[in-house]
């Protein structure tokens, strides 16, 4: 594989925040797709007041710690379909390469040695231009590996508010 030069990785990364900056709502992953980079590269180009990368060496605290928002809306999308659950972490073990969430309202199997980013991320609404927070963890190809949501299509409340500045900034990189 080869690898571009610094002038085209400069190139690209303002290719890709002139289209983060055109398109604020548009979907992370669309915009992927659109400029064919990785997800992970859209979510890096993000104004820095929208976005702080954190600490994935803390993957397992900062997921157990989401037991503590109650409901949230959690994506998993490949390149065939995407889903979108609303369910509450918790019931948490580790069996092989899995860390498992299990709950009455969420199930998740996550490999967690495939894990190689997370951010706290404050965007604007694709449906509307209400902020939505979330927690997006990616794979070791910069493919979104699962989203965690404190809001989707509706405002947020204030305790999830400070909830989300609290974990953005205990788990900062």
């Amino acid at each position: 594989m080869k690898t571009k030069q610094p002038s085209q990785q400069v190139e690209m990364a303002e290719r890709i925040r002139a289209a983060v900056e055109k398109n604020p709502r548009k979907m992370t992953l669309q915009l992927a797709r659109d400029l064919g980079v990785p997800e992970v590269e859209v979510i890096r180009a993000f104004p820095i007041d929208r976005v702080m990368e954190l600490d994935i060496v803390q993957w397992q605290d900062l997921l157990q710690s989401f037991e503590a928002l109650g409901s949230v809306r959690v994506l998993v999308s490949n390149g065939a379909a995407t889903i979108e659950v609303d369910g509450e972490f918790g019931g948490f073990s580790k069996a092989g390469e899995f860390f498992n969430v299990q709950t009455e309202t969420l199930d998740m199997h996550i490999r967690w040695q495939q894990l190689a980013a997370v951010f706290a991320v404050e965007k604007p609404g694709h449906m509307d231009d209400t902020a939505t927070r979330s927690f997006q963890f990616f794979d070791q190809t910069g493919a979104a590996a699962f989203k965690v949501f404190l809001n989707f299509g509706g405002p947020i409340s204030l305790e999830q508010k400070a909830q989300f500045i609290e974990l953005r900034n205990k788990y900062r990189r």
